[in-house]
């Protein structure tokens, strides 16, 4: 079979790995260096990759591309808030981002897939050998717009992705290798862009993920942000200087933060200096690990909160973690090794190089493909719930969060109103039990004859692929026509709601439930409502006038209390006319019965 090998493409830096003797091994390029910057620069001579165009930053900031992993999946709205920070130009082109880069735009994927052929050479060039099948690590809060995004970059690169696979779980694979261990364990991934937290059980060579959560938006770059701005304030205070007007300035001095932070991982103290524009003079100061750490201490607890949702998710406590595993280039720093310690009450580990375990555990998942490795199993899961909205604009979930995958459900729906011709399904992702609170999918129409209401069967069936990808196929089971779509999610997901959403399901819980309580009596008491009045119109003259009123007065009851607020008197409400209509139910089914048995006799006779 061919090699299949394991890349992580980062934020910050991309890497590629491959098994060798049974062990994984990430491949150097030339120089000898693992890591290659996910970096795109356009010079004079064409687009450059990795260290060269890094060199560029500082050259030419707006022919210079980085952290574009940032709008893999996403559209230009959803990136306003930070729009400042990158030196280059974004425009939108069919809800898609656009980089420009010299005279053309290219896509995010375009980019990534720049940066994918740069590890496909150095793997071809490593091992001598044509590379086309590839396993690529994704954060594992990715949504499906943004895991479909890395599948293209992939494809534009001419490598045949054959699973995404979230990068906490890859990090657990890598450590499932050379620990084989069994229990609980905690993957805290704080990368160059994103954080991540899951919690995996580990037991006979099986890894299931039970829980994860994160933020899509929080990563290293951010503390090299808030470095740079202190730094920026400085020197506006100090000199008079607003380093924001020169571009070139600007990312010497966003470098020159990345190193006084990663110096600090290893020492108390450095000295930060930068060239001002004037070019006669600059400015310096020591930077202290205490300032460092200061300065940045409210990113780090941001990434805690997502760690106690995780447990909880789990229903898990601490004490219950067995193992803490560091992934990304950020847990260098003491102090979030610290805060990690005291969250879980434990060491955590940090024995392999948290900046390639990804991609050492890449290229074990790619193993497994391969056939190589046989005494593993990776369990994944879907991090948020997937479903329809019903009438109402209810959503009712079909997978719900956390269930493994790949998986696939099915669920029944029908018609709420006589006469339908098609039926609307609209898909949705998310934790909140109102359609309006939760993402928008993707939306499609199946068509269905003309029916009374509730008589059709239209079975939906829900498939997520071992990417995370979803298809979704309505049917009709009376005429078996049938419609799908595999979903290419909208960009409509802001940050906020990313990093809200799973908080929201919970701080929104009861107002939530009683507004589903509340649509939901709303409407039974309607269709009990229409399904009372038919039957009057049929048996009014089956029944004595008083009980005839006294259905009348029930329904008029109930027709003022649906239009109120209350779910409870609307039930209330709803029994007693069931109550009252008893009578007409008996008489209509005694009238029925009569009427069938004279038809019996009159055929008999004749």
């Amino acid at each position: 079979m061919a090699r299949i090998v394991g890349i992580d493409l980062g934020t910050t830096n991309s890497l590629v790995a491959y098994m060798k003797d049974g062990k994984p091994c990430v491949i150097p390029g030339r120089s000898g260096r693992t890591m290659v910057p996910s970096v795109v620069a356009m010079t004079d001579n064409g687009l450059i990759v990795g260290d060269p165009a890094k060199e560029h930053l500082t050259r030419s900031p707006d022919r210079t591309v980085y952290s574009v992993k940032r709008f893999m999946g996403r559209g230009l709205a959803d990136v306003q808030g930070e729009l400042a920070y990158f030196p280059y130009s974004l425009t939108e082109k069919g809800g898609v981002i656009r980089i420009k880069l010299g005279e053309k735009t290219y896509s995010p994927p375009q980019v990534s897939a720049m940066i994918l052929k740069e590890l496909k050479q150095r793997a071809e060039a490593h091992l001598g050998e044509s590379i086309t099948k590839a396993v690529i690590t994704v954060p594992a809060y990715f949504n499906d717009s943004q895991r479909q995004a890395t599948k293209d970059a992939g494809l534009i690169a001419g490598l045949e992705v054959l699973r995404i696979i979230n990068e906490p779980t890859a990090a657990s694979l890598a450590y499932g290798l050379q620990e084989k261990t069994q229990g609980t364990i905690a993957v805290y991934d704080f990368g160059g862009g994103t954080f991540d937290i899951s919690i995996l059980k580990l037991k006979n060579g099986i890894f299931e993920v039970l829980a994860t959560n994160g933020d899509t938006h929080l990563g290293g770059d951010d503390l090299d942000r808030r470095i740079a701005d202190l730094l920026l304030h400085e020197i506006r205070a100090g000199h008079h200087v607003d380093l924001n007007a020169y571009p070139d300035h600007m990312q010497a001095l966003r470098l020159e933060a990345e190193r006084a932070k990663i110096h600090l991982s290893d020492n108390l103290k450095t000295q930060v200096a930068i060239e001002l524009p004037d070019g006669t003079s600059r400015f310096s100061r020591e930077l202290t690990r205490d300032q460092l750490e200061a300065s940045v201490m409210d990113i780090i607890e941001r990434t805690l909160a997502p760690c106690r949702m995780a447990l909880k998710d789990a229903g898990l406590t601490p004490a219950d973690i067995d193992e803490v595993v560091l992934v990304g280039g950020s847990t260098r720093m003491p102090f979030v090794r610290h805060r990690v310690q005291e969250l879980f009450s434990k060491q955590p580990h940090w024995e392999i190089n948290p900046d390639e375990v990804v991609a050492l555990g890449a290229a074990v998942q790619a193993d497994i493909l391969s056939g190589g490795t046989t005494d593993m199993l990776l369990l994944d899961v879907t991090p948020l719930s997937l479903g329809i909205e019903t009438m109402g604009g209810v959503m009712s979930s079909v997978i719900r969060r956390n269930t493994t995958i790949p998986a696939s459900a099915k669920e029944m729906f029908t018609t709420y109103v006589d006469g339908q011709t098609g039926v609307d399904i609209h898909i949705l992702q998310g934790e909140r039990e109102l359609a309006k609170d939760n993402r928008s999918l993707a939306r499609f129409r199946l068509k269905v004859p003309p029916l009374p209401a509730g008589v059709p069967r239209i079975e939906v069936t829900f498939l997520i692929d071992a990417n995370g990808i979803l298809n979704v196929k309505a049917s009709d089971m009376r005429t078996g026509q049938s419609q799908s779509v595999e979903v290419k999610p909208s960009y409509g997901l802001s940050d906020s709601e990313v990093e809200r959403m799973i908080e929201d399901s919970f701080k929104f819980a009861q107002e939530d439930v009683t507004a589903r309580k509340l649509i939901e009596a709303r409407l039974e008491a309607g269709a009990l409502i229409t399904t009372t009045e038919k039957s009057l119109s049929e048996g009014s003259r089956l029944i004595a006038p008083d009980t005839l009123a006294s259905i009348r007065a029930a329904v008029a009851a109930l027709a003022s209390a649906k239009d109120g607020n209350d779910p409870k008197a609307i039930r209330a409400r709803m029994a007693d006319l069931e109550q009252a209509a008893k009578p007409l139910s008996v008489a209509m089914i005694d009238d029925s019965l009569k009427r069938s048995l004279q038809g019996k006799k009159v055929t008999e006779v004749t």
